[in-house]
């Protein structure tokens, strides 16, 4: 029987079909949110599933240049990761690996999103392709630019759980508990047990706002796509990609679309309310909220932004904010 319910939580609830699904939700409401802001009809909802099953119905073409193993084997490793990512994440307070509580699961989905980015620069190198070459330098510097402010806000939000945590258990067990957490279960209990989530806490609303500007550069997500720009280095890291290969990359993207907005809600705006047909229902709307807000917003009113604005932006806006968050929460503000 736990056998079974493993495997229903890996392949349908909350793993691979639920992660799929809302993620080509995400991504169908994105666009056409987008569209409408921008008085266009818009596309389906159904529309990146269209997309994904008419790359996979094309021919993939290697080029004559490129590590044919390496640049057929970045795509596959960068999906697997961001699917092991989504598993991590608390779906109405159930996760794929929820038995794995204490566990430091924020410090392993930093390093699989990492790797996930990883992937799509060693498959831009393998391919031999000046465009993907730029392209590569791109998100390379993105990636500098937005891991800082993810890391402070993620020990800001570590902090505000852990210190919590720690006094509720001097006050019911009298025995000293954790300073800092890195566990997503950690961060929902202390929010289930206070009944707030935390961005009702005035000293981590910087670093809110700081997540949510790292959103869609770690997505990815126009105005920050700065690694494919089309107009500017025809797709760059994706130059060269076509077919199943090229699907598994969109595919890839989508899925951190979800990732992200399910790690933001998780960190600051987890919800329980016992019922978890209700508690799934809320975890969809919060959702579906912060990629408006994050990546649908920005991407209809904005243009793409040069790569040292980004670096600029990044390295001094949005890690301020997160510092001053951590600065807080470490004095006990």
């Amino acid at each position: 029987m736990t056998v079974i319910l493993m495997l229903v939580k890996i392949f349908l609830f909350p793993g691979l079909l639920f992660t799929l699904l809302v993620s080509l939700w995400l991504a169908g409401i994105d666009r056409r949110l987008v569209a409408r802001m921008q008085r266009r009809v818009g596309p389906p909802l159904l529309q990146p599933w269209y997309d994904y099953l008419k790359c996979c119905g094309k021919e993939t073409i290697i080029p004559r240049k490129a590590n044919k193993r390496v640049f057929l084997a970045a795509p596959l490793l960068g999906l697997a990761s961001v699917l092991v990512t989504a598993m991590l994440l608390p779906v109405g307070g159930i996760s794929v690996f929820s038995g794995l509580t204490g566990a430091a699961d924020l410090v392993v989905i930093l390093y699989l999103l990492t790797f996930a980015s990883v992937t799509l620069i060693v498959g831009a190198a393998a391919s031999g392709s000046p465009f993907a070459g730029v392209g590569l330098s791109r998100e390379m510097v993105a990636m500098i630019s937005y891991e800082l402010p993810f890391v402070l806000v993620i020990l800001a939000v570590g902090r505000a759980a852990g210190q919590g945590l720690n006094e509720i258990s001097q006050i019911l067990l009298g025995a000293e508990g954790m300073g800092v957490t890195f566990s997503l279960a950690d961060i929902a209990a202390y929010q289930q047990l206070t009944g707030l989530p935390l961005i009702a806490r005035l000293s981590l609303i910087p670093a809110a706002i700081a997540m949510l500007f790292v959103i869609p550069c770690e997505v990815g997500q126009q105005p920050l796509d700065i690694d494919e720009a089309e107009t500017e280095i025809c797709e760059g890291v994706l130059a060269e990609y076509s077919g199943r290969p090229l699907a598994r990359f969109k595919l890839m993207h989508l899925i951190k679309m979800y990732v992200m907005s399910g790690l933001f809600v998780a960190m600051f705006l987890h919800i329980e309310t016992g019922i978890l047909v209700l508690n799934v229902l809320i975890y969809l709307v919060l959702c579906t909220l912060v990629t408006f807000v994050s990546m649908t917003v920005p991407h209809a009113i904005m243009a793409r932004l040069k790569v040292e604005q980004v670096f600029k932006f990044y390295w001094t806006f949005v890690t301020a904010l997160a510092l001053i968050s951590l600065i807080l929460v470490w004095c006990g503000v």
